[in-house]
């Protein structure tokens, strides 16, 4: 038995209110940061995406090299992390920690050898070293706040523009990097500052709505672009690859296309209504697509021959996977720990329609008829028809932890002291227990519901009422994921130590205790169609696949997750997806023993 690494289906960049976001590109790749992961996403063909984890605390900002051999990536306690792009293994090249503090952008010099790394540090706002050694290669001073973004001019004689959130842009000159004069053109906090690829010129944007240019030798101030200005803050600027344009990103939902020349809107582009539609992040890659990020972590893709709407929007999840769920034909539905549901197909990601959840979905549950059910923290079951929610929803006596659905489309919640039974939003019956409960699997008329006491209960519904059958014992910790073989004839049992127990729920016993290899809390099981493999997912990261003849037999996939796998399910014979803390959901295919 082995497995084949398949396509990985990243998240969508992290935001956050207020502050500007900042993605870069690579040719006709995008490059943005979610969590501890760092996402290398190709904007042409959706199947060329990586995802960096090699991240201990939250990413900020990543960038590629002029070279394009490396990428260097910065988080929340101040280290640069740089590491190869090229292979499948991403070796690290080398990590520094450059500043006491928070990271808010860095910047590659057109050799590729140097790197200027500026936040929020507690000695200083800003450090420029050698990608080699680590060496300092000069000092960057003159601001007395934290400093949110950089840029180099890509040619010699080098030099660099900081901006910061005392409203100043200081400029130096190269190398090694030294403070030269302090430009003070914005009158509130400078969100952004980028040098054209032909290092003629720089520009910078600010919250107070303002766009100026500036000489990219001398950092003289050149003018201001007051033609129908935005009237919000302005998060990002980029240039485009030919040195003529810019493109501008602003919490007013607006995206605008400047020439820089004339200093006149060449277009501009309004993007629906809201908080979750302001733009906060923008890139113009090198094969002319213009992409700017929304709030709610949506990537606007724009054409610049067309002024009206995004040419597409690549939608993905911003949060953890908490629930997932295979449909047809390799589509599937997943669940967020912000309330989103998002449908997945060839086409990529689509956001289910309708009233959504408020916050975490806990659990997803399909009827035979094929009508998707779904549980939140909000205390709602919600209900989905095709890809859209029905108005009607049924509120929950407590918190719901997951949901199943029965042979006769009686939708079972588990709450922690009580079984809810609901059709057609009805209940039809509620039975108070007398544990803890904690998961619960659905065969036909049978319904398994594991508890905090170690033990596995198992029930049968008559359509009226639930009646206990027996109890299963085996697990060495609470019952953390239950899952009936297709058929019915086996029951998996994982529980929080890690350990997998297989029952016969007809013959009330337990079959092997031997899939045991887990070392944290499994979090999901799934069964393939033929009921003769299972697979689980853990907080481990780990993912297993176990065999039902063989129970000594396993395909371990290692590191299948950053920060635990939450879901497993299989979208055919041998095809096995995991998804998890970082939002991405990642295929593996699967090679069974003959």
């Amino acid at each position: 038995m082995s497995f084949a690494k398949g396509p990985l289906y990243p998240c969508n960049p992290a935001t956050t209110r207020g502050e500007s976001t900042k993605l870069s590109s690579s040719k006709d790749k995008v490059v943005y940061t979610n969590g501890r992961v760092v996402i290398i996403r190709d904007l042409k063909d959706a199947a060329v995406a990586a995802a960096y984890v090699g991240h201990v605390q939250p990413t900020t900002v990543a960038r590629i090299a002029p070279s394009g051999y490396y990428c260097a990536s910065a988080d929340t306690s101040g280290t640069v992390r740089i590491w190869d792009t090229l292979g499948e293994d991403q070796t690290l090249k080398a990590e520094y920690k450059v500043i006491g503090g928070v990271i808010k952008d860095l910047a590659w010099d057109g050799e590729s050898k140097r790197i200027i790394a500026v936040g929020d540090g507690r000695d200083k706002f800003g450090h420029a070293f050698m990608v080699d050694t680590g060496s300092s290669t000069g000092e960057i001073i003159g601001h007395s706040k934290v400093i949110n973004a950089v840029s180099i001019r890509a040619q010699r004689p080098f030099r660099a523009a900081t901006a910061s959130d005392d409203g100043s842009i200081v400029f130096h000159q190269g190398v090694p990097f030294k403070y030269d004069k302090t430009i003070k053109t914005h009158t509130k906090f400078v969100q952004d500052v980028r040098y054209a690829a032909s290092g003629d010129h720089f520009a910078s944007v600010g919250s107070d709505a303002k766009i100026f240019v500036y000489d990219g030798k001398t950092g003289e101030t050149l003018g201001e672009f007051t033609d129908s200005p935005h009237t919000g803050t302005i998060m990002a600027v980029s240039w485009s690859p030919e040195s003529k344009s810019i493109v501008t990103s602003a919490a007013d939902r607006t995206v605008k296309l400047w020439d820089v020349e004339t200093k006149k809107a060449q277009a501009t582009w309004t993007l629906g209504t809201g908080v979750s539609h302001q733009q906060v992040g923008n890139t113009w890659t090198e094969e002319d697509s213009i992409v700017s990020l929304s709030m709610s972590g949506d990537l606007n893709v724009f054409d610049k021959r067309v002024g009206d709407k995004p040419a597409r929007v690549i939608y993905g999840p911003q949060k953890a996977v908490t629930a997932s769920l295979p449909g047809p034909s390799s589509t599937f539905f997943i669940g967020t720990a912000d309330g989103r549901v998002l449908h997945h197909s060839d086409e990529g990601y689509e956001h289910v329609g309708g009233e959504v959840h408020t916050t975490l979905v806990s659990g997803l549950g399909t009827a035979q008829d094929g009508k998707v059910y779904s549980v939140g923290l909000d205390d709602r079951l919600r209900e989905l028809e095709g890809k859209n929610y029905t108005p009607a929803t049924f509120s929950t006596a407590s918190q719901p932890k997951a949901v199943a659905v029965g042979g006769d489309s009686t939708v079972f919640v588990l709450e922690p002291e009580r079984v809810e039974a609901v059709r057609s939003n009805q209940k039809v019956f509620d039975l108070a227990l007398k544990y803890t409960a904690s998961a619960i699997a659905v065969s036909g008329n049978l319904v398994a519901i594991g508890g905090e006491d170690l033990k596995v209960r198992l029930y049968s519904w008559d359509g009226k009422a639930l009646t206990e059958t027996a109890t299963l014992d085996g697990n060495k910790g609470t019952v953390s994921a239950l899952a009936f073989s297709p058929d019915g004839s086996h029951l998996a049992s994982g529980d929080s130590s890690g350990k997998i127990v297989l029952y016969d729920p007809a013959a009330k016993k337990s079959i092997t205790s031997r899939w045991s290899f887990h070392t944290g809390r499994i979090n999901a099981l799934a069964w393939t169609a033929d009921g003769q493999h299972c697979a689980s997912g853990s907080l481990d990261t780990h993912v297993y696949v176990w065999s039902v003849q063989k129970p000594m037999k396993n395909i371990a996939i290692k590191n299948a997750g950053a920060g635990g796998v939450s879901s497993v399910f299989w979208l055919g014979e041998k095809e096995l997806a995991s998804a998890g803390a970082d939002g991405c959901v990642r295929r593996w295919a699967i090679t069974f023993h003959a």
